[in-house]
């Protein structure tokens, strides 16, 4: 639940790693988006993520405050003014930021042309030392514009056209312990209600499929996990059972279409004998579910390759084609011979006018 006075809302950028939280770290974060001059796009939007789960969602376009989850649903049955409530608070929100554009132009000197704010703010809670962390960015243009430094309660200014705002609401007490008590207590217990709300969903654990991939004998081994949630987890190469960290390259985790995950970790082979390589395996661990750790051997019998295909495929690739070219060879003989019959003896004293007027068939 957002509780924020309008002024609070002005000029906005994320500017976040959504995948650098810890194994037992739950997070809510909400993001507003408000532009001018971009065509096909709403002029202002929202989102709001549950351990970077989308769980809400408004625009300007569609002028409602929407649940993005089922159990979201389960709101109002404890508060049933909730999303008229919601939908309230981003309409009022989408002037403002209708009036930040027009002051950030301002402020940098600027007519027409595209220009987008956004912002980003929320909280981080450990279920396990019950830690909270508070955070608020904003930005103009992809460029970071202010900062709320929640230990030392100031704003922090980047930019020089940021520091009339940084003076004013360092100057205004009253603002600074609403943002601290928001960022404190309120979003964490809403965070908590909403951990609790999706907990079947949010908790859930799901394994992943892996496998070792390379392109060429001489290309990395590349050792890819996919479909495994949440997406704190770990992918590493290990050699008699400790973990490696020359010669490998590791990838990123990145979403796949269904709401899981993928990551890779690459092992250079160059520097690794042939008869050395079943001294190293690929470990994909989960965060929090260590008893499911998935072991996976260099084994070259089990690598998936794009070179060459096996002897047998090339035979069976050759025979196919020479059938093909058999049973086409024996279809067009056969059309000649039938054609051949249909078609009578040509006359040799036949005139050039007559053949004109009585063609024979083209045979």
């Amino acid at each position: 639940m957002r509780h924020f006075t309008m002024e609070a809302l002005i000029l906005s950028l994320l500017m976040i790693n959504l995948h650098g939280a810890a194994a037992v770290t739950h997070s809510l974060r909400y993001f507003y988006t408000g532009s001018s001059g971009v065509t096909n796009f709403p002029e202002f939007v929202t989102v709001g993520l549950v351990d970077d789960v989308e769980i809400t969602h408004y625009d300007s376009n569609t002028r409602r405050e929407e649940p993005k989850q089922d159990w979201m649903s389960r709101l109002t049955a404890d508060d049933p003014q909730y999303w008229q409530r919601e939908t309230g608070i981003s309409m009022g929100t989408q002037q403002v930021f209708k009036g930040n554009i027009e002051t950030a132009k301002q402020r940098f000197n600027q007519t027409g042309g595209v220009h987008i704010v956004q912002m980003m703010y929320g909280c981080e809670w450990d279920d396990e030392t019950n830690e909270i962390k508070g955070f608020h960015q904003e930005g103009y243009d992809g460029e970071d514009f202010i900062t709320f430094d929640l230990e030392t309660q100031t704003w922090i200014a980047p930019k020089q056209q940021a520091v009339i705002t940084k003076h004013k609401w360092d100057n205004d007490r009253a603002m600074m312990a609403q943002y601290k008590n928001y960022l404190t207590q309120i979003c964490p217990e809403w965070l908590k209600k909403y951990v609790n709300y999706g907990r079947s969903s949010l908790m859930r654990t799901e394994r992943p499929s892996v496998s070792l991939l390379q392109k060429t004998s001489s290309s990395p081994v590349s050792c890819h996990a996919t479909g495994f949630y949440p997406d704190r987890a770990s992918l590493f190469w290990r050699k008699d059972g400790e973990e490696l960290h020359e010669d490998v390259d590791l990838g990123e985790i990145l979403p796949n279409h269904d709401g899981s995950f993928q990551m890779s970790s690459d092992l250079k082979l160059s520097s690794v004998p042939a008869e050395d390589r079943r001294r190293y395996d690929c470990v994909f661990q989960l965060s929090g579910v260590k008893e499911d750790d998935i072991y996976t051997r260099l084994d070259k019998a089990v690598i998936r390759t794009n070179e060459e295909k096996p002897a047998y495929m090339t035979f069976i690739i050759i025979a196919a084609v020479a059938l093909l070219a058999l049973i086409i060879a024996v279809g067009g003989f056969m059309v000649y011979r039938k054609r051949k019959a249909k078609c009578p003896p040509t006359s040799d004293n036949s005139s050039e006018l007559s053949e004109q007027l009585n063609p024979a068939p083209k045979c």
